[in-house]
């Protein structure tokens, strides 16, 4: 048990290596040395070890906080495009949750963040943590404020399973997608002005990330089989689909329980874009 295994890697090694030490003797420590962008702003930090299923993301897993997570920059410039690109949805989506200053610092600074200007990569690192650790401290478990940190999880996971866990959509690519689909479907319903649902689509798409599903080559989506996906989120209360929609920049709130009607409609208009 004095044992501490080692997750250095990606968001799937960091969730492997945090589930087995989960399990392993009851419980083991383990460390937590993130390669990749998406990995050190999100997914190394708060505990969530998980793995998919079949049946929708992070389906199997426990709650299971590193003994220290260590993020160094140097390893990014190593990264894909593609890669830092996926990350930056998860910085971008700090911001948006409860933070309208950061998303106008990442509106200047966030081509920097991509090309490797090393202090804007650091700011960004360090506050998407601080951003998150505060949020899990306060809800480790994610029986209420946790579930802000889903912002465009509930559609982009779906994306995720329809396409089949595959390398077509990476998951920070189907989160840049479900973000613009709840600010456009929390417009719809007049929750956010849509000058605000419209800015967070055009700084994702100057950035070079996706916004709808037409970007993903030979796919065909339709809304009842997303909503099929939508309906095995653990999110889902007494049948309902908990949504995380915003009443603007840096104002996200849940659960927001939203006919599925006025969601379809969204995704069909999502689809055909």
């Amino acid at each position: 048990r004095s044992t501490a295994l080692i997750a250095l890697g990606g968001g799937v090694i960091g969730d492997l290596t945090g589930f087995a030490a989960a399990i392993l003797l009851r419980g083991i420590e383990f460390i937590q040395i993130p390669t990749t962008l998406l990995a050190q702003v999100d997914s190394s930090v708060g505990g969530k070890t998980g793995i998919n299923a079949a049946q929708g993301k992070n389906l199997i897993g426990a709650f299971h906080q590193p003994r220290l997570v260590l993020a160094d920059i140097e390893v990014l410039d190593t990264l894909p495009r593609r890669e830092l690109l996926a990350g930056y949805a998860e910085v971008v989506k700090y911001g948006l949750i409860n933070d309208p200053a950061f998303f106008a610092w990442c509106e200047g600074h966030g081509a920097g963040i991509i090309s490797g200007e090393a202090s804007a990569r650091r700011h960004a690192i360090a506050q998407s943590c601080r951003a998150k650790a505060a949020i899990v401290g306060a809800d480790e478990r994610e029986s209420g404020v946790r579930a802000l940190l889903n912002l465009g999880h509930t559609f982009g996971h779906a994306l995720e399973a329809e396409c089949g866990y595959s390398d077509d959509l990476l998951h920070g690519e189907a989160v840049a997608i479900g973000m613009v689909m709840a600010y456009d479907l929390s417009a719809r319903l007049g929750l956010c002005p849509l000058e605000d649902a419209a800015r967070v689509q055009r700084h994702l798409a100057s950035i070079g990330l996706p916004t709808s599903p037409s970007w993903i080559d030979g796919r065909s989506f339709s809304s009842a089989r997303l909503i099929e996906h939508m309906a095995l989120d653990k999110k889902v209360k007494d049948g309902r689909i908990g949504f995380v929609l915003t009443r603007g920049i840096g104002q996200a709130f849940t659960p927001a329980y939203v006919e599925l009607s006025d969601v379809a409609a969204m995704l069909d208009e999502a689809i055909a874009a």
